[in-house]
């Protein structure tokens, strides 16, 4: 019987992961429209992935980094805006600004549901920086509040929320003084008020008088608030370099990281002596080898396939990873052959499988067509999935092995060919060739939207009646009102 309870947890820790990495995008694509050069510093943190399997334990960084400026933002999503930031008063490591310099900023980004999906999430609001020594110094001064920790499921955790006033409309201000703040209404011309005392603390304006505000802006604050921030371009080579050495364990993953955006001879040097450097945490040395892939340099494929055979199983998977985002034909090989490895972990393997999905390189079709002979259902899985990815590129590629390959593996073409939906009906005729086949093509185009396909279904109806009536009966069905009606008991 399934586990109710362990399924809605999986789908409530999918929507805030999803919340987080749709936050987290949204800030990317802000800071380079602002003109900074952001790269992924957390990685994951635009992913909507769930390792459920193999716990990887990261360092902690912020999210993103602006190499060029080396200033790095930590994001915070919410559903309803708050400046406010989780904390634990046991564990150092969960203290709300644990990884965080003075120099670094955080991100505030509302979020709304969209849509029944975990993974429905749309950004409505501005996006409002705020610098950590600011934070830091109302924190200290007690200009911020602390919340009663929360229940066991959140890990007993409390909230530090720094008091704002926050505009619920478009409008603008029209007055401004020592103790409050009005703006009009767009909607409808109305004066709204604001007191700038709230909960005993003084909080000073952000804007102006005529000023035009947004609806989710804070236009008060106990903290300064801005909606974007300069960047100086003042982050040398020579910077992450000496910063390779520096205390700081999260420090130094960054200027593995960020050397790879850089081209002179002498980094591969510096990447080699930390690479080498048995001392060091496996997952500095991992960044350092990926820099090294990105320059070309075979040492660095040397170590993550050392790394692929890692006693730990999350260094192996955390290699995976890695490779999945190096977009290089020799990363995708590796990742091929560690996927056909019988000999390697289940997970791994699927995890491979995953990485594949995210390079969207041709040359792993074969491969992932090959795995849903596996008999492990997760490596199957991951397998379907990276092979809609390509699906989305290759239709006419997978297609044209459809028919060649054994029954057993045509459910996940199918499922991915589904999925994909970049297929004509001419495409799918060729499919013909068989009674599995023709069951699965009547799948493939029924789980479409027939809007789309109205006008070239008659070319099936001509050539094959029963795939038509099949894929006609699946159409009706599926936009039936009962379609998906679920029952809860």
């Amino acid at each position: 019987m399934t586990n109710r309870r362990a399924f809605k947890s999986d789908v409530s820790f999918l929507e805030k992961i999803s919340m987080g990495a749709t936050g987290t995008i949204a800030v990317f694509n802000n800071l380079r429209e602002q003109g900074h050069t952001p790269i992924e510093l957390e990685r994951g943190s635009r992913s909507f992935k769930i390792w459920k399997d193999i716990k990887i334990k990261r360092i902690r960084v912020p999210d993103i980094l602006c190499v060029d400026c080396g200033k790095c933002v930590e994001c915070r999503t919410k559903t309803k805006l708050e400046i406010s930031m989780s904390h634990s008063q046991a564990d150092p490591e969960r203290g709300w600004d644990y990884g965080l310099d003075d120099n670094d900023l955080v991100a505030f980004v509302v979020c709304n549901k969209i849509g029944a999906e975990p993974v429905d999430w749309q950004v409505s609001s501005p996006i409002q920086y705020v610098s950590v020594k600011d934070l830091r110094l109302a924190h200290k001064d007690g200009r911020a509040t602390l919340t009663q920790p929360k229940g066991a499921e959140e890990g007993f955790e409390m909230r530090i929320i720094w008091p704002v006033a926050i505009a619920n409309t478009p409008g603008v201000v029209t007055r401004v003084n020592r103790e409050r703040l009005q703006y009009r209404r767009e909607i409808d011309g109305r004066i709204i008020t604001l007191r700038l005392l709230k909960k005993g603390q003084v909080m000073t304006p952000l804007v102006t008088e005529g000023e035009k505000i947004v609806e989710n802006q804070v236009i008060a604050s106990v903290t300064p608030i801005s909606l974007s921030f300069s960047c100086n371009k003042s982050a040398s080579e020579d910077y992450y370099i000496e910063l390779l050495s520096s205390t700081s364990l999260s420090k130094r993953y960054t200027a593995a990281k960020a050397l790879a955006f850089f081209t002179s001879p002498q980094i591969a040097d510096y990447l080699i002596d930390k690479l080498n450097d048995s001392r060091e945490h496996i997952y500095i040395r991992l960044e350092a080898a990926a820099s090294l892939t990105r320059q070309e340099d075979i040492r660095g494929y040397d170590f993550i396939k050392r790394c692929l055979g890692d006693e730990y199983l999350q260094n192996r998977l955390e290699a995976v990873i890695v490779l999945g985002e190096i977009d290089k034909d020799d990363s995708c090989q590796i990742l091929i052959d560690t996927l056909l490895d019988k000999e390697q972990h289940p997970e791994i393997r699927a995890g491979a499988a995953w990485a594949l999905g995210e390079l969207r390189n041709k040359e792993a079709l074969n491969a992932l067509i090959e795995s849903f002979a596996a008999i492990e259902e997760n490596i199957r899985i991951e397998a379907a999935r990276a092979l809609a990815k390509l699906a989305r590129q290759f239709t006419p590629e997978i297609v044209n092995k459809f028919p060649e390959i054994d029954h057993s593996k045509r459910p996940g073409i199918s499922w991915a060919l589904s999925k994909a939906g970049k297929f004509r009906i001419g495409d799918m005729l060729g499919l013909l060739t068989d009674e599995d086949a023709r069951q699965w093509a009547a799948y493939i185009i029924g789980t479409q939207d027939p809007q789309r396909y109205i006008h070239e279904i008659e070319q099936l109806k001509r050539r094959d009646q029963e795939v038509y009536f099949a894929v006609t009966v699946l159409w009706k069905i599926m936009t039936s009102w009962v379609w998906g009606l679920e029952e809860y008991l």
